[in-house]
């Protein structure tokens, strides 16, 4: 399966008793289609005492299934916890964004969106500055001033 209709088949699920396993996740949303799988992630911290981080995801057959399962559980009850049943969203890049440890302006999405070719460079170099003229300088106008602030009336 495509991972783009793979992701339409997949719901997140957020607000988890830690009392949830796979098994009772699988069970509460097996009424609305096939199941492919059900993935509870771990935490971070390998000596956590935590079974899961508090969401899961569960992936169905097809799209039509998933958005059943959002229509009927999303703000549901599961142990005690009212849940949010969403459509899943791509995981995010770690080496794009303002989390990763690449600079900004080094990822490849900042360099497509805001790369400017060395041609426009000087085009707009030529645009902005004719060379037959010099600069204007900066002090031009300012010779009748002995003393800043305006002027008095």
């Amino acid at each position: 399966m495509a991972d783009s209709s793979r992701l339409k088949a997949t719901v997140f699920v957020g607000g988890l008793d830690m009392a949830v396993t796979q098994q009772t996740l699988y069970h509460a949303f097996l009424p609305f289609g096939d199941i492919v799988e059900v993935n509870l992630p771990k935490p971070e911290l390998p000596s956590s005492k935590e079974p899961h981080r508090g969401y899961g995801y569960v992936e169905f057959e097809h799209a039509e299934d998933a958005r059943d399962a959002i229509d009927n559980m999303d703000r549901s009850e599961m142990y005690g916890h009212v849940i949010k049943v969403a459509q899943a969203k791509p995981q995010k890049d770690q080496t794009e964004g303002l989390g990763s440890k690449t600079a900004i302006w080094e990822q490849e999405g900042w360099l497509a969106k805001h790369a400017v070719s060395e041609e426009d460079r000087q085009a707009a170099g030529n645009a902005e500055a004719p060379s037959d003229q010099r600069p204007m300088d900066p002090m031009q106008g300012l010779e009748g001033l002995d003393e800043a602030g305006p002027k008095p009336a």
